[in-house]
């Protein structure tokens, strides 16, 4: 069953942001490249590598503009539900088709937001391996540019709450990619064109945390 919850706003993600800069830049020291990249207007989504436990309060920090991310439900739990809402975040039932987050997600995209997205599914190596097709979908049918991002380092030094958090005042690079338009230009959003966008993604996931590797030397 999905969320009847109110849609998620503009002035909430800004509001996330801002929270998202206080804590990121007052816990770790991000070092953010090419956020440049990310366009300064018009619907974005923002691929990310996901390995750590803070990738998405980090992007929210780091990156120029306010963030929606799509987040498993799971996360809103207790206070921490009314409080995602508030900031603008998505919840999404990963285990079924969940028809309220689609439109929302479109929503933000539809108004010329920006969406975060960890088309991994789940924190992992964070090496884009596997991809979910969710991403080629949102990426094909609102023809949104995509902005691929790694987020590196700290997973040598983990804070002693949590494995899945880098060390306190640790560096966490965020490098940001060239966007790309993920379909093919032809406006096509039959399972071919998804699969084949797909692929056209990953390849662009793939090369540009090899390339974010190379930069940083992480």
């Amino acid at each position: 069953m999905t969320d009847s919850g109110r849609a998620p706003t503009a002035a909430g993600a800004a509001v996330g942001r801002r929270i998202g800069i206080g804590l990121m830049y007052g816990l770790w020291r991000p070092r953010v490249l090419g956020a440049w990249r990310v366009p300064s207007a018009g619907p974005v989504i923002l691929a990310v590598n996901h390995s750590h436990g803070i990738d998405g309060p980090m992007l929210m920090g780091t990156a120029p503009r306010p963030v929606h991310f799509l987040i498993k439900k799971e996360a809103f739990v207790g206070p921490l539900d009314p409080f995602l809402r508030g900031i603008g975040q998505l919840k999404v039932d990963r285990d079924t088709t969940d028809r309220k987050a689609i439109t929302d997600a479109l929503g933000v995209l539809a108004d010329g937001g920006v969406l975060g997205i960890f088309p991994e599914g789940t924190r992992g190596e964070g090496d884009f391996a596997s991809l979910r097709a969710g991403l080629a979908y949102f990426a094909v049918r609102s023809g949104a540019a995509v902005v691929p991002v790694a987020v590196l380092g700290g997973k040598d030094r983990h804070s002693r709450l949590s494995s899945a958090v880098p060390a306190l005042r640790s560096r966490v690079d965020v490098v940001f990619g060239d966007a790309f338009e993920a379909g093919d230009g032809s406006g096509r959003r039959t399972r071919k064109a998804l699969d084949e966008a797909t692929v056209r993604i990953q390849e662009r996931l793939t090369a540009h945390l090899a390339e974010a590797r190379r930069l940083t030397g992480r």
